[in-house]
């Protein structure tokens, strides 16, 4: 850690030696409009902690493959390389999530308004066009907890506006491990119509062994303006992802002796996976008066999921496989208001409803050296989850200087599965989940660069369809739903304080602490299989610090700190392993750091391309400490530092702004874990990072 003070402290000095150099110029923080809670307002008075990443920040992370890239300067967030497309990504917020095997756990997430969270809590980053999204808004504390189940934290992407002219980009991306990038944009206006069309493609062979993969996405958005007070949008998203090969992670020996190869039996048994997933979703937003507003949402997709497994045994030929077909959908409505009820007193408002769905057949069958094997099946069935739940927030204003939030949602989850393989059908069965989920808190607006706020409130996260298919029975796991898994419940206090000292710095801080009972963990896995079961109680307490300084407009440093300490506040067994209280919970790193100086020679940007004139850079620092790899806390994954580089050039080609793009990530080359397997059963924990990587890219803007 001396070395991160250290750079820390560099890039502290280096910002305010710029400062004096160009203390002439006046940079102002612009004020940043987001969701806290169900309502918008000013994130500077927002009485939450929340952050929002700019069109700015997501161009500069680099190729944008993944929303990953564009979240580590968000405190609470811990956004972990796991490097393994078959996967997906692994974020956890305030330690919510950090178990998660694959896809995004215990965080909803939200694409244009349109939920890309399962009603069972089970999250897919596939609707995610980074390379079209224009900003990402992260809510994190009780104020989440209004976004319903699952709701330790809430991410909301935004695709960009239609300009008035029209307009086409195209980028291309190379670089190392055969990493291939394009993406091609076009958008306009035209009359009452604004449309945005992004195709991008990815290809990467992979450092690892068995790693590579490929996958092409389709993003639109259209926007018809019927009138000044009716706004009608269609969202189109198409996700194929041929083949992603997987490297499975690696047992500590492996990781000593080769970090680059392939986990066990990966090669033999060919794992991989591949996906496909389409979605075509509307939003209204409808002015009904000066002072009402309503949204309606609907929603329909399909996602078809097939992926081929590892034996446990090593050296063994046989295997599995696992496919499912869903299809999703949804519709939801809110009323937002505003109202002044005295001098001195008002109120903004909002009510609403969400009615969501997700039915998938599933099936499941052996492999042999990587290919299915006929009339094998050995698992077939259908699992059901719903949600019908109604909200209502309310902002109080009382004079100049107080204010107070209050919110409850009611919500109903209901999960169920029916068997179509056991004749028995003892994997039949269905369970429901009722849960109301208070918040309360109040600000005091010290003055026009200050304020306190104080939130609590109550959550809960029921387990999903995976979690509630197999049974402990003993040593051993059977294929019988699941009823008695309860949820698990939660219980936030959140403080924090927002200042501005000066127009061009901004200081964030909160301190939180989270109790969980009932928390969802592994209780036994075997042959692909895991069962689960209720710990009785675990404990995060921690702090988040953000800062944002604009020393003139050539300049800007970012940094944001985390600390969190995630324990069981009680013994449990995991299988046959005793979890003594005090442990800590897995996945979580206490400490976290990011620190980023951008510089620009010209501030400014040339029309609608957005890009800045002329040469810039960024240099980042990304530290964390280490983490534990399971409950027990038998193995731990050291923690690492690494530094980042930026560089580009925007000019102009034939008159057409053209920008070069050129990057380092990790330039000591440090080996190290990117993220760890959590509970994994065979200990293959480790799923390491990429080495000293580089990346070219070129793009261009073309007005039409």
């Amino acid at each position: 850690m001396n070395r991160l003070r250290a750079l820390k402290l560099l890039l502290a000095i280096e910002s305010l030696r710029a400062a004096s150099l160009f203390a002439q110029e006046q940079t102002t923080l612009e004020p940043v409009i987001v969701n806290a809670g169900r309502l918008e307002q000013s994130r500077f008075d927002a009485p939450a902690s929340v952050d929002a990443v700019d069109a700015e920040t997501i161009r500069n992370s680099g190729t944008r493959v993944n929303l990953s890239s564009a979240l580590f300067g968000v405190p609470g967030v811990v956004s972990l390389p796991r490097n393994n497309y078959a996967q997906d990504l692994q974020i956890s917020i305030r330690g919510f999530g950090a178990r998660s095997a694959f896809g995004l756990r215990g965080i909803r997430l939200i694409v244009d308004d349109i939920p890309a969270t399962t009603p069972d809590g089970q999250g897919q980053a596939s609707s995610v066009s980074l390379t079209s999204t224009d900003r990402v808004e992260v809510l994190r504390g009780p104020l989440a907890l209004l976004y319903g189940n699952a709701s330790g934290g809430v991410i909301r992407t935004y695709t960009r506006e239609a300009g008035n002219e029209p307009q086409a980009n195209a980028e291309v991306y190379g670089g190392s491990q055969g990493l291939f990038r394009s993406d091609w944009q076009a958008s306009g206006r035209y009359g009452t119509l604004g449309a945005v069309a992004d195709f991008s493609t990815f290809y990467t062979d992979g450092w690892r062994a068995n790693s590579a993969a490929l996958r092409e996405q389709f993003n639109t958005v259209l926007t018809f303006d019927q009138s000044p007070d009716t706004r009608v949008r269609v969202i189109a998203n198409l996700y194929n992802k041929p083949f992603a090969k997987d490297p499975l992670g690696l047992t500590a020996t492996q990781l000593a002796s080769n970090p680059g190869q392939a986990g066990t039996n990966a090669l033999l048994n060919g794992t991989r996976k591949q996906v496909r997933q389409d979605q075509l979703g509307t939003v209204l937003d409808q002015k009904l008066s000066s002072e009402i507003q309503l949204q309606a949402r609907g929603y329909v997709g399909t996602r078809d999921n097939l992926q081929y497994q590892a034996s446990a045994i090593p050296g063994s030929p046989a295997a599995t496989w696992v496919g499912l077909n869903r299809l999703y959908d949804g519709v939801g409505m809110q009323l937002t208001g505003r109202h002044s009820l005295a001098e001195s007193i008002g109120v903004q408002w909002v009510a609403g409803i969400d009615l969501d769905r997700s039915s998938e057949d599933r099936q499941a069958g052996l492999t042999l050296n990587g290919q299915q094997v006929a009339n094998s099946i050995t698992r077939k069935e259908n699992n059901t989850a719903s949600n019908r739940d109604a909200f209502a927030q309310a902002n109080w204003y009382f004079g100049e200087h107080w204010s107070a939030v209050t919110g409850v949602r009611f919500s109903n989850v209901t999960l169920s599965s029916r068997d179509n393989y056991l004749s028995d059908g003892n994997g039949s069965g269905d369970v429901s989940y009722h849960a109301a989920s208070p918040i309360l808190g109040v600000t005091w607006h010290a003055n026009d660069t200050l304020n306190l706020y104080a939130n609590i409130g109550d959550g809960f996260e029921t387990p999903t369809l995976a979690e509630v298919a197999y049974t402990r029975s003993g040593k051993n796991i059977i294929a019988t739903f699941n009823p008695g898994l309860q949820a698990a419940r939660s219980y936030h206090q959140e403080v924090g304080v927002k200042w501005r000292p000066m127009p061009n710095l901004m200081v964030d801080a909160a301190l939180f602490r989270i109790r969980t009972d009932d928390e969802i963990v592994a209780s036994l896995s075997s042959a692909g299989k895991t069962a689960y079961a209720n710990a009785a109680s675990t404990v995060r307490d921690g702090a988040e610090l953000a800062l944002r300084y604009r020393p003139d407009p050539h300049w800007r440093f970012d940094s944001a700190l985390t600390f969190i300490q995630a324990t069981y506040d009680a013994p449990f067994n995991s299988g046959a392993t005793p979890v003594a209280s005090g442990n800590a919970l897995p996945g979580i790193p206490s400490r976290q750091l990011y620190t980023a100086l951008n510089w620009y020679l010209d501030p400014t940007t040339p029309g609608p391309s957005g890009w800045r004139n002329g040469p810039g850079g960024a240099i980042e620092w990304i530290a964390r400490s280490g983490m534990w790899v399971d409950d027990a806390n038998s193995a731990y994954a050291a923690g690492t530092g690494i530094v980042n580089l930026r560089a580009w050039e925007s000019i102009k080609v034939a008159g057409l702004p053209l920008q070069a793009f050129a990057s380092v990530d990790n330039i000591t080359d440090r080996q190290y874990v990117g993220s760890v397997i959590v509970n994994q059963a065979q200990q293959q924990f480790y799923e390491p990072a990429l080495r000293r990587t580089w990346t070219l890219g070129v793009r261009i803007f073309v007005p039409l």
